[in-house]
Order: structure tokens, then sequence, then C-alpha cells
């Protein structure tokens, strides 16, 4: 029996807090409506059919109205509009690639490598690391998800790759010598990583004087019709005059006519 009451006794805060927090969220539910926009909407033409009801033109039936309104302004009230969802700006992903960066050229200050293809990695963090600075580079990287796929796959797998493939590989030459030197494939492979990494440039590159060139046409386009108008004042006059279907001579527009009014004959060409 001490048990069964026991277990009441720790069942009960349990059930008191479920219902305080019930009554939290339904409170939390009706002072959300009354101060929506539906409420208020509704509020004021219910207000509005009571000044009626006073004015003597509801009648009898001033419940009704005054309800009706109510009802017509809640619904007629724009719905509520939740937030939209604030994402990171796409440049802001970059940091993480930026710090990894950090962490793979320390790795390469380790390592023991040949002259050539030190070089070479050199040249292609050295390209890495500018495509990654803070700026408006990066920010134009960061709009590229092809151009950040790029970057972070060389950054996080094909160089560490490179490096340690080489370091296993040259391992086991040592002990067994023959086949194709080491060096060689590890040159190879960073020289193709360079050239990914300098396609990715040339396009950003590309993209930037595409623009350029298109806002010089477009500053052409809209400079010739006032440049034409000031090298020849009467340009402008007669493009409008051609546009109504006249013409720009004054024989053709009154002249003809008062040839022929005076001689009675066309005039001569």
């Amino acid at each position: 029996m001490a048990t069964s009451e026991d277990g009441a006794a720790k069942r009960t805060p349990a059930a008191g807090d479920e219902a305080r927090a019930n009554g939290s969220s339904v409170t939390g539910r009706v002072l959300g409506y009354l101060e929506s926009a539906r409420n208020l909407t509704g509020s004021a033409a219910a207000l509005g059919g009571l000044l009626l009801t006073f004015a003597g033109f509801a009648g009898a039936y001033w419940p009704v109205v005054v309800g009706g309104l109510y009802g017509a302004g809640a619904l007629l009230a724009p719905p509520r509009r939740p937030p939209a969802p604030a994402f990171e700006e796409p440049s802001s992903r970059l940091d993480e690639l930026r710090a990894d960066l950090v962490t793979l050229r320390a790795y390469l200050e380790r390592v023991e490598l040949p002259s050539t293809a030190a070089e070479r990695l050199e040249a292609l963090t050295g390209l890495l690391e500018g495509l990654l600075a803070p700026g408006w580079v990066s920010e134009a990287l960061a709009e590229d998800p092809e151009g950040v796929h790029v970057v972070a796959r060389a950054v996080r797998r094909d160089v560490p790759e490179s490096v340690d493939a080489y370091l296993r590989t040259r391992w086991w030459t040592r002990l067994a010598p023959g086949g194709r030197a080491p060096e060689e494939e590890l040159e190879r492979q960073v020289t193709l990583l360079h050239g990914e990494a300098q396609a990715l440039v040339d396009g950003l590159r590309e993209a930037e004087e595409l623009r350029q060139r298109s806002h010089t046409r477009y500053l052409e386009d809209r400079g010739y019709g006032a440049a034409r108008a000031e090298e020849h004042p009467g340009f402008g006059a007669a493009r409008a005059e051609e546009d109504r279907g006249g013409s720009t001579y004054p024989a053709d527009r009154g002249g003809t006519g008062a040839a022929r009014a005076e001689t009675g004959r066309p005039p001569e060409p």
C-alpha cells in the first residue's frame, strides 16, 4: 500500500508540471491571438458597428452587425507572416577552407619533397590562397559552387593524397628500385592540379571581363543618341518627323502645294 502511495506521490509533481505547461501554452496562444492583426482588424470593424448602433442604424440586430463586422475584419486582415530564415552568407563558408589551407601549408613544410614539386606546390597553394583571400575575390568564388568544390577538393583531398602517396611510394622504391620515379608522378599530379586551379581563375577573370564589356555596351547604347544630337542639332527633329511618317524636306511638306497653286502646274524637278 505504501508503494502505491509513493508511486502516486512521484507521479503527482510530473502531472502538475504537465498541467502548468499546458496552461502556459494555452495562455500564450490566447495572448498571441489578442495581439494578432486578425483580432485588431476585427475589433476595429466591430467598433465601427457599435458606432453605427449608437447612431441608430443597426436597430435590434446590432449584435449581428457587430459580430459580422468583427468576422469580416478578421477575415480581411493579412495573415501572419513568419520571418524568413536568415542563412549565412556564401563567403562565410570559406572560413573553414582558409583554416584547412593553413593546415595544409604547415604539413607541406614538414615533409621532404623534390625541389621541382615543392616549387609547383608553392605556386598552387599561393593560387589557392589568393582565391580564398577575404574580399571581393572570395565573394566571387563563393557565388560559384563548382569553384568552391574545386578548391575544397584540392585543399582537403587532392594535394594531401598526392604528397602522402609520393612519400609511401618513395619508401617502397628504395626497397625495390625500378619503374617510374615517384618524383615524376608527383610533379605530374601537381601540374594537373595547378592547371585545374588556373582554369578556375581564368573562368572568374572571364566573368569579370564579360561584366565589364556589358557595361561598356550599355554606356555606348545610352550615350549614342545624346552624342548624335549634340553633333547634329537637327538630327533629333528630323528623326521625329520621319517617325511620324512625314518628310524632312520643306518642299514635300508645303512647297509643292504652293508652287502648284501659283503656276497651275507641277513644279519642275
